[in-house]
């Protein structure tokens, strides 16, 4: 069968989903290629599903029209067709890589099976799949091993946690979420995961994957010390999926190489989201992915000015309660909403600075209080990151922190010659917009510190 269609997208994430929508609403319709069998999902909300606090179908995203399911299999430059796993050949006019990313599986001695296979027990963390798969395995009192402690790590600890596992978080550096957050606040994670049981070992490697009958039932640390597990989970980073590309021959750096106009080294090839490489970067995060296809979109319609520059990002994380925490269930991600998705439990949103999206439990103070068990008392207890610029401070920067032991909050700002250049705030977020703003305009702060000080305590603004 051969079919012809002007725009062709593989890829039904939420890249590929959004460019489509929004090519539907500027009339030039698009034909989606998606080769997961669930619907498309907003997979910076998954880490909800395994904590039980939302159903698979909560975090589904709008289907466009012109969805089709199939997996690709290769690509025809000259022809400009796509090939299908159904036999199916697809013509196209323009052609967008929205393909994405794979869980980066670690080197570790017994990690696959002789068939090459993971062990029963031994669990990526990155589709659908991964979520249910570890939701239908997870049990009140079952042992499980996170290796690694970014963000990913943290959200699948917690969420397991909040199940009733015992959970041991294994992670090589010296901090968890070291990307994201200076030492201050990585503690505060800490802490606040401690009190949730899970057990954190940091500058911790793991060598070994034991598996008896094809079943897992322990990790081996570098140190020989030997942790029982009947679950283990691989949270170890993503890795821009770029086969398909690097087969058609486009020029290939750590993603699919773009530029403004994302357009790869083949003029009728583009290429969005967590595959493409624009400027030297991989992102990896849902606000440039969204920018992406909202500017991809503009220029598919006939908007010839339409260019992507990068994308400066605000980053949202709400570590947020189990079921009956008493939140709202997950704002929409749309075109047109600035780039800020949901927030949820261990799901990160970055987002366009000032956009005001919120998702569940996201602004709302921590409960703190007879009964609330404070900020870290708790699974229903929504835990709140903002980063956003540069948090690590360079010589002759100035830095402002303020910090409440008691109600667990903390907030930092990095100022550089008169000008907001990064922050990162715990706990409450009242502040996170008007700072965010401030540091969005790159406008000189007034020298008396005054309206700075304004912005680290005051709270509205978000």
């Amino acid at each position: 069968m051969t079919s012809k269609t002007r725009v062709v997208v593989i890829g039904a994430g939420l890249a590929g989903v959004t460019l489509a929508r929004r090519l539907g609403e500027l009339g030039t319709p698009a034909l989606t290629l998606g080769d997961e069998e669930h619907r498309p999902y907003n997979r910076v909300l998954l880490a909800e599903v395994l904590a039980g606090r939302y159903g698979a179908e909560v975090i589904a995203l709008p289907s466009p029209a012109g969805l089709l399911r199939g997996r690709v299999t290769g690509i025809d430059r000259a022809g400009r067709t796509v090939r299908c796993a159904d036999g199916s050949v697809i013509a196209y006019d323009t052609l967008v890589l929205a393909t994405g990313s794979n869980a980066v599986l670690p080197p570790l001695r017994g990690l696959f099976t002789p068939d090459r296979v993971l062990p029963e027990g031994v669990h990526a963390f990155r589709t659908m799949d991964d979520c249910l798969g570890l939701s239908k395995a997870v049990r009140p009192g079952a042992r499980a091993v996170v290796i690694g402690g970014g963000l990913l790590g943290v959200s699948a600890a917690r969420a397991l946690a909040v199940r009733g596992a015992q959970v041991v978080l294994a992670q090589q550096s010296e901090r968890l979420m070291e990307r994201q957050l200076d030492p201050a606040a990585s503690a505060l994670v800490r802490r606040h995961l401690e009190g949730l049981g899970v057990e954190v070992h940091t500058e911790c490697r793991v060598r070994d994957v034991r598996s008896v009958g094809g079943a897992v039932r322990s990790v081996e640390m570098g140190d020989g010390y030997a942790l029982g597990a009947d679950l283990v989970v691989l949270a170890c980073g993503v890795r821009p999926r770029v086969g398909l590309a690097r087969e058609a021959g486009l020029e290939i750096g750590k993603g699919v190489l773009v530029d403004d106009e994302l357009r790869t080294s083949d003029p009728h090839v583009r290429a969005v989201g967590d595959c493409a490489q624009h400027a030297g970067r991989v992102y990896g995060l849902a606000a440039p992915a969204l920018e992406q296809a909202q500017v991809l979109a503009e220029l598919l319609a006939g908007d010839g000015t339409a260019r992507y520059h990068g994308t400066r990002s605000l980053t949202r994380l709400t570590l947020a309660g189990a079921v009956g925490s008493g939140s709202e269930g997950p704002a929409p991600v749309s075109p047109g909403s600035g780039g800020s998705g949901s927030v949820g439990s261990g799901s990160v949103s970055p987002g366009s600075v000032g956009s005001g999206s919120v998702g569940p439990g996201y602004g709302d103070p921590s409960p703190v209080g007879p009964g609330s068990g404070g900020p870290f008392g708790g699974p229903d207890t929504p835990f709140d990151l903002a980063a956003f610029g540069e948090t690590d401070p360079r010589p002759g920067d100035d830095v402002v922190q303020l910090a409440d032991a008691t109600r667990g909050t903390y907030r930092k700002v990095v100022v550089r010659d008169d000008r907001l250049v990064g922050g990162v705030l715990v706990g409450e977020l009242g502040t996170v917009g008007a700072l965010a703003r401030a540091w969005e305009g790159a406008e000189p702060l007034p020298s008396d510190g005054g309206p700075l000080l304004h912005l680290l305590t005051q709270d509205g603004g978000s």
